[in-house]
C-alpha cells in the first residue's frame, strides 16, 4: 500500500510550515502583517503568517531582539525549504523582547 506524503494536503502543509518556521531558535512566533492580511485560509481556520502559492511560500515572523536576523532567516529557509516545491522568502514583521524563561 502506498501511503500519501503528509504535505500532499494543503492544510496539513501549512501547518507544517509553521512548525518548522517555529522550531527555529530566535523566532517568537508567525506574524499576521500590519494588517491580518497573511495567512492560509482553510475550511474553519487560517494558519497566520504563512501564505504558500505555486510561485513563491512566504513566511512572516516576529522574532526575538538580539537575533542575528540574516542567520535566522537562513535557518527558517533551511527549515521550511524541504517541505514546499516553491521558493521560500522570510519576513521579519516585528522584534520583541527575549522571553525571561528563555521559551
Amino acid at each position: 500500500m502506498t501511503m500519501a506524503h503528509p504535505t500532499d494536503r494543503p492544510d496539513e502543509l501549512a501547518d507544517q510550515v509553521a512548525a518548522a518556521a517555529l522550531s527555529v531558535p530566535g523566532v517568537d512566533g508567525l506574524h499576521a502583517g500590519s494588517f491580518g492580511e497573511v495567512g492560509t485560509y482553510l475550511p474553519g481556520r487560517r494558519v497566520a503568517g504563512i501564505r504558500i502559492t505555486d510561485e513563491v511560500t512566504e513566511v512572516h515572523v516576529a522574532v526575538e531582539m538580539g537575533s542575528a536576523i540574516p542567520a535566522l532567516a537562513a535557518d527558517v529557509v533551511a527549515a521550511v525549504a524541504p517541505l514546499v516545491q516553491s521558493p521560500v522568502q522570510v519576513f521579519v514583521e516585528d522584534v520583541v523582547p527575549a522571553r525571561p524563561d528563555g521559551q
